[in-house]
C-alpha cells in the first residue's frame, strides 16, 4: 500500500510539474504576442511634438562683393549743378588731338571719339581751346576690345605734361593718378565697382567733380570715391587707353557734357 501511494505521489507531482511548465510557456507567447501586435500601435499612434527641423537656417543674406562695397564705402551724395558750360558731340576734330600710327590711333567718327592702342601702347587725345578750373564733366565710354587689366578714362585739369587720371580697367576696378613729367603717382588704389564693365562690349557713364583741390568719380551718377591733391588747379579735359596685355584696346568716347558746380 505504501508503494502504490509513493507512486501515485511521484506521478501526481510529474503532473503538477509538467502543468506549471505549460503554464508558464503559454504566459511567455502570450507576452511575446503582447509586444509583437504592440509594436505596429506604438508606431501609428500620434508622436509627441517634437522641434521642426529648418533645412535653410535663416541667417543674413550675403551680398555681392561688389554690392557690399557699393553700400558701405560709397555715401550718396546729390550734385549741385549749374548751367552748361560746354558740351561736344565730337562733330569737329580739329578740337581733338588727332593722331593715327602703327602703334596707336585717335579719331573721330559718327560723333566719337575712337581710340585704339597696341599692346603695351598708351594713347591719349586732349580737348584744345578751353582752360578748367572748376566743374563736373560727363562723358560715356564703351570699350569695344578690352579685357583684363587693360585700361582707359578721364584726365582731369590736364596739359601735355600733367595731369589727373581717371582709370577704369576691363578687370572691373577704378582708380586715380596723377601723372608728372614721366611720374606716375597712385592717388586710390584700385576699387572693385559693380559700375565698371568686365571686358567688352560695354558701356559706362564717367562723371568727375573737380572744385578746389577735391575730386570726385562718379560711375552712371555713381559716387565711387573722392581724392584730394592742389597738385594742377586748371587744365583742359581728355581721354585716354591702355593696353596692357598682348591684345590691343579700343575704347570710343561720345556725349561730352561739361557744367558749372553750384
Amino acid at each position: 500500500m505504501k508503494k502504490i501511494n509513493s507512486l501515485f505521489n511521484k506521478r501526481l507531482l510529474r503532473q503538477i510539474f509538467i502543468l506549471i511548465a505549460m503554464t508558464s510557456l503559454i504566459s511567455c507567447s502570450s507576452l511575446d504576442n503582447f509586444l509583437i501586435t504592440s509594436t505596429p500601435v506604438a508606431l501609428t499612434s500620434t508622436p509627441l511634438p517634437t522641434a521642426t527641423r529648418i533645412w535653410f537656417p535663416a541667417s543674413a543674406t550675403p551680398s555681392l562683393a561688389v554690392d557690399s562695397i557699393n553700400k558701405t564705402s560709397t555715401p550718396e551724395m546729390t550734385l549741385q549743378l549749374g548751367s552748361i558750360i560746354l558740351e561736344d558731340n565730337f562733330s569737329d576734330e580739329s578740337l581733338w588731338d588727332i593722331a593715327s600710327s602703327d602703334q596707336a590711333t585717335s579719331a573721330i567718327n559718327n560723333n566719337r571719339l575712337i581710340l585704339s592702342a597696341q599692346s603695351g601702347v598708351y594713347m591719349l587725345s586732349l580737348r584744345r581751346e578751353i582752360i578748367l578750373s572748376d566743374y563736373y564733366v560727363e562723358i560715356t565710354a564703351q570699350p569695344s576690345l578690352c579685357k583684363g587689366e587693360d585700361n582707359y578714362g578721364l584726365l582731369i585739369r590736364a596739359s601735355s605734361a600733367t595731369y589727373f587720371r581717371f582709370v577704369l580697367a576691363c578687370d572691373g576696378t577704378a582708380r586715380a593718378e596723377r601723372y608728372s613729367s614721366g611720374t606716375r603717382l597712385i592717388l586710390q588704389q584700385p576699387e572693385p565697382s559693380g559700375d565698371v564693365p568686365r571686358g567688352a562690349p560695354g558701356e559706362v557713364r564717367i562723371g568727375v567733380w573737380a572744385y578746389g583741390k577735391e575730386m570726385r568719380l562718379f560711375l552712371n551718377d555713381r559716387f565711387q570715391f573722392s581724392i584730394i591733391d592742389p597738385s594742377f588747379p586748371s587744365g583742359t579735359i581728355g581721354m585716354f587707353v591702355r593696353s596692357e596685355g598682348s591684345t590691343p584696346v579700343i575704347v570710343s568716347f561720345k556725349d561730352l557734357v561739361i557744367q558749372e558746380i553750384k
